[in-house]
């Protein structure tokens, strides 16, 4: 038992050891040792160990956006039939809250994938790199898997609209503003153009 139980002191020390390691090869400048064990520091940080640091950033999180897509199918006849919105959203916020082990999915793959498409669709919304191709496809693909996996069939095209409301700032205290009234802020939508499936020769 005694043995046992130093072999398992000794494991975790080793692996506490091993753990703080990476990360500081992680987050250290580039240096020749992380560059040369770059695949491996990768493979122990992502996804469960990935730095953040947005609570130092000097310009943390000032909107909250909520993502949202709708379908376009076609009849056998030719018609044209557009779904109702689909809150993307609301569906992370859902498998996040009061969840105590959230997957990294549910927290970040929709916003980092509206993120990077921001990034590389400057102007508007028209691809204009290999990388700006792959961020909108990328997005695309996000959607079209979780309308099916809610809703199933299968349709011709998928939009996406992203509506962006400020976080109100605190309400200093004794300035007259309620609460209320400083969440009166004007929200912003953004209709995405229309991206044809993969199944755009399919109807249901």
């Amino acid at each position: 038992m005694k043995a046992a139980t130093n072999a398992a002191v000794v494991l975790c020390l080793a692996t506490a050891l091993t753990h703080v390691l990476l990360v500081f090869l992680h987050v250290a400048p580039s240096n020749p040792l992380s560059r040369r064990y770059s695949r491996q520091v990768n493979a122990w940080i992502f996804p469960l160990f990935e730095q953040n640091w947005r609570l130092f950033a000097p310009d943390p999180e000032s909107v909250n956006q909520r993502i949202s897509a709708r379908t376009l199918h076609t009849d056998p006849d030719g018609t044209a039939r557009v779904s109702g919105w689909f809150d993307l959203t609301a569906v992370d916020n859902a498998a996040v809250r009061h969840n105590p082990f959230p997957s990294h999915i549910a927290q970040n793959m929709l916003r980092r994938a509206w993120s990077s498409y921001l990034e590389n669709h400057v102007v508007d919304d028209q691809p204009r790199s290999p990388r700006a191709v792959m961020t909108q496809r990328y997005l695309a693909n996000i959607a079209t898997d979780r309308v099916k996996a809610a809703r199933g069939g299968s349709f011709k095209a998928v939009q996406l609209r992203v509506v962006t409301v400020p976080i109100a700032a605190p309400v200093p205290t004794g300035s007259g503003v309620t609460e209320a009234d400083a969440t009166k802020m004007p929200a912003r939508t953004r209709y995405l153009p229309w991206w044809r499936t993969e199944e755009d020769s399919r109807g249901d």
